[in-house]
């Protein structure tokens, strides 16, 4: 008989069932939390070293993603004082560089924390609100969570290629 339990970290795996904004936002929550694996157990000095050619490190990829977070869901959907959404521009060069005495585990605190203000901003809209956007015209919520989906997948796999450089660790688990 073969065992059927499933992984619960698998949370896409899980909502295979679901309504799309539980598939949609297991997902999401599913590269969150790999981009997350990869830096644990990580010194900084390993975390921020640079081993391609462009500024992408494990501890910048966090930065960036915090950023992308940020600016796609509370800019674009619940703005508080003091947000301002940054182009696609200046999110690359502001996101991936990293300034002296930043750690992993401030990062990381950072992408989770963001993490969470962006669930909590998008469990109060319907997938089809629509709100403008600077560059792009409007935007719904299912738009940006796919687009999220996308960014956030797209980075764990740097993470992925740059922590087996770091140190050999492979996977998503």
């Amino acid at each position: 008989m073969a065992d059927t339990t499933i992984d619960p970290t698998f949370g896409p795996v899980l909502a295979r069932t679901g309504d799309e904004r539980a598939v949609l936002e297991s997902f999401l929550d599913f590269h969150r939390a790999i981009v997350l694996r990869k830096v644990r157990g990580l010194s900084d000095a390993d975390a921020s070293r640079r081993l391609v050619p462009s500024l992408t490190t494990l501890a910048g990829l966090l930065k960036h993603l915090a950023l992308v977070e940020r600016n796609w869901l509370p800019c674009l959907f619940a703005p508080e004082p003091g947000d301002v959404y940054l182009t696609s521009e200046e999110e690359a060069v502001a996101s991936f560089t990293l300034e002296p005495g930043e750690t992993v585990a401030a990062l990381a605190a950072a992408y989770q924390a963001a993490c969470a203000r962006s669930r909590a901003v998008a469990a109060r809209f319907a997938l089809d609100h629509v709100v403008p956007h600077p560059q792009l015209g409007e935007v719904s919520l299912r738009w940006v969570l796919v687009h999220l989906i996308e960014e956030t997948a797209r980075h764990a796999g740097h993470a992925d290629i740059l922590r087996e450089l770091t140190d050999g660790e492979t996977g998503a688990i």
